[in-house]
């Protein structure tokens, strides 16, 4: 009889083992384990993240319900127990490390030139429970953590994240992040650092942010802009040559400013070093910066980074990096079959279909029904 995987075996197929067994190893992550490996853990989280379970408990009895179907993944069904003191212990970089692997699968054949990539740089909230405020703690909105993500809108994935402490300053997190030399970086008010900005500029990076109100700058040239439309300013000028009149501007260049007016009529001042694109693609590259929120909202609906299976640090890093990992499983399995456009009708049809006998590319249309050759069903019946 021929085996058929369950859909749940094809989406962890894009899960490259050997560098995870790798990084098991780097990190002695098995080390004294008697029951439940890394792998079973990962395989576990995962199956949490694409079942939309919303509790330990929750991935325990719907693991154990279809056990005879993990064996063919290597993996086993947890105890509640066991779950979340690996997830409280195992080492959260472990599965950071493991994303950023990932990522260069995803992206082997898609990437671009260096100086054609676009990088959205931004930050998310995520609240937690008031049994994490030992190491959250947050008095202006209670305990809580933001996930920091530089996103590559060409390909709809992150190529890098890091969780902070949502107290943290947001530019804390962007100074350690990698940066691509000659790569284009677009980001909001949060980011408003003049040193980041020459460090960016001094990589031959091209950025396009906004200034805040308080931002004098002087001007250098008017550029002519046309009578009817969303463009009402276009200037080189020149940012404050101090700072805080004690020390000297890092960006000692000039930059151009450009004044776009939004359809809510809120007029938003755009601040670029690059001074010869026109200024409609540096108003559309500033408003492709909505494709990462867009990004936000899908995970935080389709995925479970809301409500978190532990307390620590580790279990939330943990749980939140592999929600990260689910995403990418989903982009190149939906990337992989061309049966279903949807992004989000795709992540639903994996939800409700995980554990049968399916294939990816296949799961628009109902099962095929098995055809029985009339001596077994004759046997059957007897």
């Amino acid at each position: 009889m021929r085996h058929e995987n369950s859909l749940m075996h094809e989406l962890l197929k894009f899960v490259p083992w050997r560098v995870f067994d790798r990084l098991v190893d780097e990190h002695e992550a098995d080390r004294g384990v008697r029951r439940l490996s890394t792998k079973s853990q990962l395989i576990a989280l995962v199956h949490g993240q694409l079942s939309g379970a919303s509790s330990l408990r929750e991935i325990v009895t719907t693991m154990a319900s279809h056990e005879a179907r993990l064996y063919h993944v290597g993996a086993m069904a947890p105890k509640r127990s066991t779950l979340a003191d690996a997830n409280a212990q195992r080492p959260a970089e472990l599965f950071a490390e493991l994303f950023d692997a990932m990522v260069g699968q995803v992206h082997r054949g898609l990437r671009r030139a260096a100086k054609h990539a676009v990088r959205l740089i931004d930050a998310t909230s995520i609240r937690l429970s008031a049994l994490s405020c030992n190491w959250a703690a947050y008095k202006a909105h209670g305990p809580g953590v933001k996930l920091h993500v530089v996103y590559d809108p060409n390909t709809a994935v992150p190529v890098h994240f890091a969780v902070s402490p949502a107290r943290q300053n947001d530019m804390m997190q962007a100074k350690e992040m990698p940066i691509e030399p000659g790569a284009t970086y677009v980001f909001d008010l949060g980011f408003c650092s003049f040193a980041w900005w020459a460090k960016l500029d001094a990589m031959g990076c091209r950025f396009v942010t906004r200034l805040r109100k308080n931002s004098p700058t002087r001007l250098i040239e008017e550029r002519p802009v046309a009578i009817r439309g969303k463009i009402t300013a276009d200037r080189i000028v020149r940012l404050n040559e101090r700072l805080m009149k004690s020390r000297r501007n890092p960006l000692d260049r000039d930059v151009r400013e450009i004044e776009v007016v939004i359809d809510s009529g809120k007029t938003l001042r755009l601040v670029t070093n690059d001074l010869t694109s026109p200024a409609e693609e540096i108003a559309e590259l500033y408003k492709t910066r909505w494709e990462i929120e867009l990004f936000f909202r899908w995970v935080k609906q389709t995925l479970r980074i809301r409500k978190f299976l532990g307390t620590s640090e580790n279990a939330v890093r943990t749980q939140i990096a592999v929600a990260l990992i689910a995403y990418l499983l989903l982009r190149m399995a939906h990337a992989a079959q061309s049966s279903v456009s949807s992004p989000l009708a795709f992540a639903r049809l994996v939800r409700s279909n995980l554990m049968h006998l399916r294939s990816i590319h296949d799961l628009h249309r109902p099962p095929a029904l098995k055809q029985v050759h009339p001596n077994q069903m004759h046997l059957a019946l007897c």
